[in-house]
């Protein structure tokens, strides 16, 4: 049960994350969540507003002797991830989370925990709710929309902030300070279609790739874990080929910044290819597995006869669909170069769907740099225009470039150095963080990021660790008391 986690400490965090479990919160659904930062804003008498972009912000006034300390800003954002395992009943628009203690972790039955930003989230509200920590003034800046195109914080007004040093707590490897991240570009084909009668002779069949590990397609990109959307791409492409296959409709992914876990096609093939047609994908299933035993042993490819579909996509719609998708970029582009074990540029070939009348192949760019992202837009660009359509760029959002010369990054150095006996790493992260955006909006800030340890964040395996919770609540706490004067 979700309530055992109230026994966690520290506990004034762990009730704050307790009661966003109970508060349904995907993209684009963040009413309640943001109707009860406000209402407890109102309790604590604090001042706040929400803005036309859905964020929230609170303002706390510095403790007694703190107040020519430099003003902080507490940076978090209120939507989650909503995935699930096949097979879990639960709707993320009216269910709460049933978030459970499992050893050394915090979890949840079968659905995305919430702890990206949860946590974060309920770091913030503790440390407005709480009467004896010292720091200066403070700003808690709770962001709409973050998962799903960073919309909250792309509508920041310029100037909103009054702080000097912002803290993002939405990173996810305790111990570890990041400086700069990499932005982000939704790329997108669509191939038209009307629907073609099916031929005589054919019989329906469902093909589902399932069970894989899916993940963040910022900083799980690199492990090499399977994409559903091109595991399924590879199984279309030799039915097509070589068994008469035609496609009726396809269902593949469903957030861009998720790595895709699962896809469902419905296809017809001819009632005497039928039997071979099994066979052979079942064997290149057997050699997908084989290519994944190490990244990704969970695969599951299953076909089995359904109705005949209605409707066909026409034949050469689905060539170029299927040449697109295997032609596209997926995973890691290239690795930074200067510094190790980062990748610089990647694409997450996130969602393939039909509607009916269009297929979408839809994409997350990301890139440390804008040559690299102008370059890899250009690949994208150049397989839609092969493939006879287009490719649309949108909701583009900037990286954050790191600056190792931050004052606040000193000053955590040695606050982390004294609190715990040793040196955080200094990092950048290939996710996109909103610090970018919030630090065009807001040029004065000096920016970092830093969080508990997360793992598997954007799927039904996140879990969060419960020492690590602790350790940076207490960094957090110190940091405050520890920030310098204007």
């Amino acid at each position: 049960m979700s309530a055992e986690i109230l026994s966690l400490e520290p506990k004034i965090l762990w009730n704050h994350f307790y009661r966003l479990t109970q508060i349904p919160r995907p993209s684009g659904h963040e009413e309640a969540v943001r109707a009860s930062v406000v209402d407890f804003a109102k309790r604590c008498g604090l001042e706040w507003l929400v803005d036309e972009a859905g964020n929230v912000l609170v303002r706390k006034p510095a403790t007694p002797g703190m107040e020519e300390r430099r003003g902080v800003v507490l940076q978090a954002h209120l939507d989650m991830v909503p995935q699930k395992n096949a097979g879990t009943a639960h709707d993320f628009v009216t269910d709460p989370i049933d978030a459970l203690i499992d050893g050394e972790w915090v979890r949840a039955r079968g659905t995305t925990l919430g702890a990206d930003n949860g946590i974060g989230v309920a770091a913030a509200l503790g440390v407005l709710e709480s009467a004896a920590l010292r720091h200066g003034p403070l700003e808690a800046l709770f962001t709409a929309n973050e998962e799903a195109g960073m919309t909250g914080a792309l509508g920041l007004e310029t100037g909103a902030l009054k702080g000097d040093i912002l803290l993002n707590l939405d990173s996810e490897d305790e111990g570890e300070l990041f400086i700069g991240c990499a932005g982000g570009l939704d790329g997108t084909m669509r191939f038209h279609y009307s629907g073609d009668p099916v031929p005589p002779g054919y019989t329906g069949v469902e093909i589902r790739v399932s069970s894989l590990r899916g993940g963040h397609s910022g900083m799980d990109i690199n492990l090499g874990r399977g994409n559903a959307n091109t595991l399924m791409n590879r199984l279309l492409r030799m039915g097509r080929a070589r068994h008469g296959l035609l496609l009726a409709s396809i269902d593949g992914g469903s957030l861009r910044n998720a790595i895709p876990r699962e896809s469902t096609a419905l296809v017809a093939v001819p009632s005497a290819q039928k039997a071979a047609f099994l066979d052979e994908l079942h064997a290149l299933a057997a050699t997908i597995a084989g290519e994944l035993a190490e990244a990704d042993p969970g695969l599951r490819v299953e076909a089995v006869e359904a109705a005949l579909p209605a409707a066909v996509i026409a034949d050469a719609v689905t060539q170029r669909l299927l040449d697109a998708v295997a032609a596209c970029p997926n995973g890691v582009h290239r690795m930074s170069a200067g510094i190790e074990g980062l990748v610089e540029t990647s694409n997450n070939l996130a969602r393939v769907h039909s509607d009916g009348s269009a297929v979408s192949v839809e994409c997350l760019l990301r890139s440390a740099s804008e040559e690299g992202m102008r370059e890899l837009a250009d690949l994208v660009a150049g397989v839609a225009e092969r493939a006879g359509t287009t490719a649309v760029f949108e909701h583009g959002y900037p990286g954050w470039r790191p600056n190792p010369a931050s004052p606040i990054l000193k000053c955590m150095i040695e606050v982390y150095r004294r609190r715990f006996g040793k040196t955080p790493e200094i990092r950048a992260v290939h996710a996109g963080l909103e610090c970018g955006i919030i630090g065009a909006a807001c040029p004065q800030l000096d920016m970092i990021s830093f969080g508990p340890t997360i793992r598997h964040p954007h799927s039904p395996d996140e879990k969060v660790e419960i020492a690590s919770v602790l350790k940076f609540w207490e960094f957090l706490t110190a940091t405050l008391e520890a920030v310098p004067e204007r």
